[in-house]
């Protein structure tokens, strides 16, 4: 017979997993009954739309252009935020103690900052210099003939908005990054030293193999603060509504699905289509923030196999 305190700690497992999955459905049914009358009037038609319109009697609503706004902003901070974030945990897990502690303490200590705090600085500071050093020169040489930079440089659009998101993901990113990095037997660094290479060579051929799958879960903690962050994005985005928020150039504005509902739900009616349309977007956020953890686990347990393929082989 099993010990008493085997029994509990069993009993306390299950009560805990089966907690974790009860939340996420009551979660989602709970969005999917109150999204239901906007689903009953517009149908699959919400997602492929791209109006917005709140007037009663002239309701219409679509979230394609908040769809297309959540990805290009979290694929361009994701662009910005991963490489720097590795290029930090690279130098902070192979720099001296005196220097690497106090970096790393320092890099973490950005993950402590609200994000009201990041978006007040950049709605103030920072899309001020970005907007006269970066974005003008940008659409000078090429508004012209490239339409990725065409459009009035305001400083509120959809760059700015990505580059204050990948500040934001840096802190997560860079520190499971150094600690997968840390964690690689420094046998194997010594080794490719003793064979001749250089440090990138080193970090290239011992480190990477060995931690690419802690370095993909890494990235993937920033994609999932870039979905769902809110009150950065709502303040230098710009909030364009409808047709005109779909992502058209690097200096128009747009807005995510977390902040069209920040923006608009305080004001929205119960007793017409508008909450009911907002909350339908905020489960369209949920799928997509789950669909893209679904496909980051494949691509883990793949890479995982790959590797213990190669390990037996």
């Amino acid at each position: 017979m099993r010990p008493l305190s085997d029994r509990a700690f069993r009993v306390a497992a299950t009560v805990a997993g089966v907690y974790v999955l009860a939340v996420i459905v009551l979660l989602v049914f709970q969005l999917v009954s109150e999204s239901y009358p906007v689903w009953e009037e517009e149908g699959l038609g919400f997602i492929t739309k791209t109006d917005w319109n709140a007037v009663e009697g002239r309701e219409s609503f679509g979230v394609l252009p908040y769809v297309l706004g959540t990805l290009v902003t979290s694929a361009l901070a994701m662009l910005i935020g991963v490489p720097l974030s590795i290029g930090i945990a690279m130098f902070v897990s192979d720099a001296p103690a005196k220097i690497g502690a106090p970096l790393g303490f320092l890099v973490e200590l950005l993950a402590a900052v609200p994000s009201v705090i990041y978006g007040l600085w950049g709605l103030f500071v920072f899309r001020i210099y970005f907007r006269d050093w970066v974005e003008r020169p940008l659409h000078d040489a090429f508004g012209d003939s490239v339409w990725l930079f065409s459009g009035t440089p305001f400083g509120l659009d959809i760059i700015t908005a990505s580059v204050i998101l990948a500040i934001m993901i840096i802190p997560t990113v860079s520190a499971v990054s150094r600690e997968v990095m840390k964690a690689v037997p420094q046998q194997q660094k010594e080794a490719a030293y003793m064979l001749g290479a250089t440090r990138w060579e080193m970090f290239r051929l011992a480190v990477f193999p060995y931690a690419k799958t802690g370095l993909m879960g890494a990235s993937i903690l920033g994609l999932g603060r870039a979905v769902g962050e809110t009150m950065a994005v709502t303040m230098l985005i710009g909030n364009a509504t409808g047709l005109a928020a779909i992502p058209s150039s690097l200096f128009k504005p747009s807005q995510t699905m977390s902040s069209i509902i920040a923006n608009e739900f305080v004001e929205a009616s119960p007793a017409s289509l508008h909450l009911p349309a907002l909350i339908g977007v905020a489960l369209v956020l949920l799928l997509i923030a789950i669909a893209i953890n679904m496909v980051a686990h494949l691509l883990v347990t793949r890479m995982l196999k790959v590797r213990e393929g190669a390990v037996n082989a």
